[in-house]
Parts: C-alpha cells; structure tokens; sequence
C-alpha cells in the first residue's frame, strides 16, 4: 500500500494532508502512517506464517513508544540491543518472554535486567560474553537462555557499514567454532542453548544471501543435535530491503519462499528481526525551505532539516526521494533523471558542515522562501538516530490514522537542550 500519496496536487498521509501538519506542529516535522505500519508488519508474519515465527521487530529502526505500543499491540515481539531499548519495550506493554537481546557489548547491569524480565534469549556475541551471561545467571540462580550468532562470512552486497555476516565483522562468532561454543553451553548449569542466530546486515535487496544462510542455519542445527544439543531455534536476523527510490525491494513473500524451506528442513521455530522493512516507508520527514541561493555555479535550498535530524545521507551517502509537498510539477517516476521545469540543486540544512546535505545535484522545481519539502522514506532510522548537534531542539512526530493524527513526541524545546547539565 502506499501511505503517502499526491491529491489535486498536495501530498497526503493517508487521509490528512500534510501541509496541514506542518503548519499545526511546525518544522522539521517526522510524520508516520499507521496503516503503512501494520500493513508491512502483517506482510511479513504473513509470509512466514508456516513457519510460526516470532517476529521481532528491531527496536533500533524507530523506537517511539507510541510505534512500539502498536505493533506490540498487532502482536509483534521486540529485538533490543540495549537496557534503554529493553525498558522501551517494556513501558510499551511488550511480553519480554518473546524478546530477543543482541549485541556486541552487554553490560552486566543489562544481562541482569534481561534475565530479570525473563526474555526469550540473549543472541550472543563473543565466548566472554557467554562467561559473563553465565556468570549474572549464577548470582541471579537461575539459567539463562542463549543463542549463539555466528557469522557465516556471506557478503550480502550492503554498505560497508551495515554489514555484519562477513569475517571480519565485529559481529558473532566465527561459525567454525560452532560445536566447541556449543559444548561449551552444554557444560555449564547456568545457560541453555535454545538456537543460533545470523544476521548479514541491511538493506538486502536479494534473495541469495539469505538462502546461503538459512542452508548453513539447518547444517549447523543438523550438527548441534547430533552432539546432543536440543536446538529448536534459528534466528535470521532482518536486513530486508526497503524501496526508497522506486521498487527495487521484493515483497517479503519473496524473502519467505528461499528461508522456509530450510527451516522446515531443519524441524525450527524461526526467528526473525525486520526493522527498517516495516517503519521505513511508513514515515516522512516535513521541513519548510528558509533561503535559496546561487553560488559558486550551484544552486542551492537552505531548509529546515539537518543532517542532525537525518544522518543518513551523510553518514551512508544514502538516497532519499524528495519533492515538494504541494508541488507545481507532478512528483516524477524516477527522482535522479532530469525532469522537465526541474533544475539540480542540493538540499542542504543549517547545521554547520559541509556534510548537511539531504541531497545533490537533485532535480527539483523552482522553490520559494515558506514552502515545505517531503523527504520520503524516513521513517527508520531517523529518529533514533537524530542528535542536538549544532544545539538544535529534535523535532515533533505524529502518527496518522485514517482521518486522525495525533501527537507522538512534541517538539524539544531550550529548556529540554540544558535540562540535564549542572553549572558548577
């Protein structure tokens, strides 16, 4: 479905224009679809149904609690990767029995709150990590449920920074070391090997990484049973790609059909951990332009968003559709070729680098000082990944619903930017 569309030339969040938002909250303005979200949620539970799987959505893509609450709420269980994203998700009225805790780096305080919550496994990283898991299990007297991440050194073709099953990663553990790990859990009291988990990185926009890996998954299970380990989950992880320029992302159907197989092979529940394929095109990001200039032979809009509110293209060289919210031009089918009463220009914000630039040599019409631009395709990891660099006040959200639109998070203010510090 598409939870952002063009009507008699203004831009609309399912039933309530945007423009509208903008004016009534202000700019920058993150503004998301309800709708969208539960359709890409139920498109994966539904793609993978034989397979009875817990999906847990990836708290890191977008972690407002007003979003967690209804995906919670549409019976979506939580992958956290910190103690701040497990009191999230349980503020937001989540089952901790169905959430799954990854990353590199737990704390022992973390381990703790985990185990006190009774989560359905730790996805473990490192051999100290399991001693330290252990070790908090012991203290607590109680055993603690593990699977072992292991990387299986597949290039999934993502960005350097977002790839995390090739060797070399600092993600899991070499998948060599499978059995010796295993053992390892076997022999201690304190933890209970309940599966193993691999996760290639994001976006993937192919199906073949995913079917090495579900194929490895059922070997390594395969294996572990035969030493006398009762193995009954794989976790793959997300990754799932996102469309952000047109349809280059296939549905989760497709995803479905090359790890099923494997699992079914392999007598697994599955686990799964899609983030950005569920909230990413659920949302924009609205910003109002402040100057226009020509210099130094380019053309440039000086708007409202920064690269503090969106890292992204900055950070990722990462592409994101923009256009104007009521536009003089119809909004293009494909947004990097030259359009007709177009011009290149790039998209800049405030901040004060020459990195905040939401977009370069991009066609766009002839803007003007007040008018609101769309960036599409923001709706993961935008947010949480936003900052008060430059001392900028983080921006409003709202969430769309039908003809409703609420307020999920109100604007920083200046107070909110010093409300932590102390002077001497």
């Amino acid at each position: 479905m598409e939870a952002f569309q063009y009507r008699d030339g203004e831009l609309y969040c399912e039933n309530v224009s945007v423009k509208r938002l903008a004016e009534e909250y202000g700019t920058p303005l993150w503004v998301y679809s309800q709708a969208k979200l539960l359709h890409e949620f139920k498109a994966i539970r539904d793609a993978f149904a034989e397979a009875d799987p817990v999906i847990c959505y990836s708290v890191k893509a977008n972690s407002n609690l007003s979003i967690l609450e209804l995906l919670g709420q549409a019976g979506s269980s939580f992958d956290v990767v910190s103690g701040g994203e497990l009191y999230r998700v349980q503020q937001a009225g989540a089952d901790p029995t169905k959430v799954v805790f990854a990353g590199v780096g737990k704390t022992d305080g973390e381990i703790r709150a985990a185990l006190e919550a009774n989560i359905l496994m730790f996805n473990v990283e490192s051999e100290g990590e399991l001693d330290a898991i252990s070790a908090v299990a012991a203290e607590l007297g109680c055993v603690a449920p593990v699977a072992l991440r292991l990387n299986p050194d597949i290039d999934a073709k993502t960005h350097a920074k977002t790839t995390t099953g090739k060797r070399g990663n600092k993600f899991g553990m070499d998948i060599e070391r499978h059995n010796e790990l295993a053992a390892k859990v076997l022999a201690d009291p304190h933890l209970e090997l309940r599966g193993i988990h691999m996760h290639l990185g994001s976006p993937i926009l192919t199906t073949d990484p995913y079917e090495a890996a579900a194929k490895k998954a059922r070997d390594v299970v395969r294996q572990l049973r035969a030493e006398g380990h009762e193995t009954n989950w794989i976790n793959l992880g997300g990754g799932f790609g996102l469309s952000y320029k047109g349809d280059e992302a296939p549905p989760a159907s497709t995803y479905a059909e090359v790890i099923l197989p494997y699992v079914r092979e392999a007598e697994c529940r599955l686990a799964l951990e899609p983030g950005r394929s569920i909230c990413g095109n659920a949302g924009v990001l609205l910003s109002q332009v402040i100057f226009t200039k020509h210099e130094g032979g380019k053309q440039f809009v000086i708007q409202d968003a920064a690269m503090n509110d969106l890292v992204r293209p900055a950070m990722y060289d990462s592409f994101h559709r923009i256009w104007p919210v009521a536009p003089r031009v119809p909004a293009p089918v494909d947004y990097e070729a030259e359009i007709a009463g177009c011009q290149p220009v790039d998209v800049v914000g405030p901040v004060c680098e020459s990195g905040d630039c939401l977009a370069k040599n991009r066609w766009l019409p002839e803007l003007h000082r007040g008018e609101y631009l769309s960036t599409f395709s923001a709706g993961a990891y935008g947010t949480v990944m936003s900052s008060n660099y430059n001392s900028r006040p983080r921006g409003a959200e709202v969430l769309v619903d039908g003809e409703n639109a609420r307020l999920i998070r109100r604007r920083e203010t200046y107070d909110d930017l010093i409300a932590a510090e102390r002077l001497a």
